[in-house]
């Protein structure tokens, strides 16, 4: 497993390089800034709603139907469009695992 280090002034953790989410490391309120890092880059970003600590937040426009990825891998689906810095959650995404009707072409 790779080794990860955070640096100070992080606010929540993008997984892998391929994900599309952020996850907070503590509670955050509608209009802050929160900074990641994706590869080798920092990045910032503004939320658009109050998201809690361990919750999901889109770094990247996710379009309905688009997978939402998390840990390099797929979780779900967007049922609606998902801007950046919007909370993403079941509200906004359903599982697609295990069934035929939604399963990704590879």
């Amino acid at each position: 497993m790779a080794e990860m280090a955070f640096q100070q002034g992080v606010t929540c953790i993008v997984m892998d390089e391929k994900d599309n989410v952020t996850t907070l490391l503590a509670d955050m309120k509608k209009g802050a800034s929160v900074v990641y890092t994706k590869g080798n880059q920092t990045c910032e970003l503004t939320l658009q709603e109050d998201v809690h600590f361990g919750h999901k937040v889109a770094i990247a426009l996710i379009n309905p139907g688009e997978e939402v990825k998390k840990y390099g891998e797929v979780i779900g689906a967007a049922t609606t469009t998902i801007l950046p810095g919007e909370h993403v959650h079941v509200h906004n995404i359903e599982g697609i695992r295990g069934r035929g009707d939604k399963r990704s072409e590879v």
